[in-house]
């Protein structure tokens, strides 16, 4: 099972690296056929039990709203966690961009509602910490979204690891190449807005106050954790 937060690279990544697949088949297919979400109503529940093993199955939903066979060590989880500046700033442009979301805030009121807990999903700063409870267990890799940007080849070697796929040196090397190519692709793609897929994003767009009021309330919401961010690379 997939969970990701943030971003939808890591599923490709997944994708690329259980398959053996490389970054121009990818671009040809619809990925989210291949790993359809858990809680949408397509392709359903139906279609997702007919798949064979081993399934990718993605999910926004928290720990504990997830499949008994997930919280009994029977399946595998990998959870992506991304500094909540830069995630707020994608997930404000994400909803811009939908016609079905329309949101035609400010982003100033979009961060409040992300600090206060009003957007959907519930809480990310809850999201976060109950997986992250669990990032020991056997069956989770918890993975950071600016790590994939900072040290992809540890990444993917973490990733080879936890799901059980065999490369060799000069395999390895490759998909490590493939995986850069892919997130290029994406973070550089002309549908998004310039630069969304960076690290440090945030720094263009909050103010003074708002980045002394995120800093409050992160403090508040986060203070007993001891999971820590890059906000810069």
């Amino acid at each position: 099972c997939l969970v990701y937060a943030g971003t939808g690279l890591l599923q490709e990544v997944v994708y690329l690296v259980s398959q053996g697949a490389d970054p121009d088949e990818i671009g040809l297919m619809n990925i989210d056929e291949q790993l359809p979400v858990l809680e949408y109503p397509q392709p359903g529940l139906d279609i997702i039990k007919e798949l064979t093993s081993p399934r990718l199955i993605k999910s926004h939903l928290p720990y504990r709203f997830l499949p008994s066979d997930l919280h009994n060590g029977n399946s595998k989880v990998i959870y992506m966690a991304r500094n909540p500046k830069d995630l707020v700033v994608s997930y404000y442009q994400f909803h811009r961009s939908l016609r079905t979301m329309s949101y035609r805030g400010t982003f100033q009121e979009f961060c409040r509602r992300f600090m206060n807990d009003k957007l959907g999903y519930g809480s990310w700063f809850e999201h976060v910490q109950e997986f992250w409870e669990h990032h020991v267990d056997a069956n989770v890799l918890f993975l950071k979204y600016e790590d994939m940007h900072k040290d992809l080849a540890t990444m993917v070697e973490q990733l080879v690891r936890f799901l059980g796929v065999s490369y060799d040196k000069a395999q390895l090397e490759s998909m490590v190449e493939h995986c850069h190519q892919l997130i290029d692709q994406c973070c550089n793609a002309e549908a998004l807005p310039v630069g969304r897929g960076r690290v440090g994003l945030w720094k263009d767009i909050f103010t003074v106050s708002m980045n002394e009021k995120f800093d409050l309330v992160y403090k508040q919401k986060m203070g007993k954790c001891d999971l820590t961010f890059d906000f810069y690379l």
